[in-house]
């Protein structure tokens, strides 16, 4: 599985933006999905998450209420959106998919990573 991630770019604090990331191989419905994002200087940490199966979805409380995580498995394609962004969203954000049945909040669990999406929030 290869995950291809886009969308990122320049956006101005209180703004917002839409990130996707494309699947080659087996579709999404076969994987449980999420995004992640570092800082520069900081640790990967978790987004936002939805699972394969019940679609479940989780987000870190740092972006509860301003950010959605959808999924359309007839394209093979996850998205982000996000609103109301923060300075402190700034980072590369990856994609990464896991055969488990639920998303998780930890990175080891995922197996395939895009190559991550570049997003600064300017004031």
């Amino acid at each position: 599985v290869q995950l291809q991630a886009s969308g990122g770019g320049l956006v101005q604090a209180g703004g917002s933006l839409r990130l996707s990331c494309v699947s080659s191989g087996r579709t999404y419905s076969s994987y449980s999905t999420a995004w992640f994002r570092q800082a520069p200087g900081k640790a990967r940490e978790f987004v936002a998450g939805i699972s394969r199966g019940p679609g479940v979805t989780i987000f870190a409380d740092s972006v509860k209420g301003r950010a959605t995580i959808s999924r359309d498995n007839a394209k093979n394609t996850m998205y982000l959106e996000m609103n109301s962004l923060k300075l402190e969203d700034t980072a590369v954000y990856y994609c990464a998919a896991t055969a488990a049945y639920f998303a998780s909040t930890l990175a080891n669990v995922y197996d395939y990573w895009g190559q991550g999406t570049q997003v600064t929030v300017s004031s």
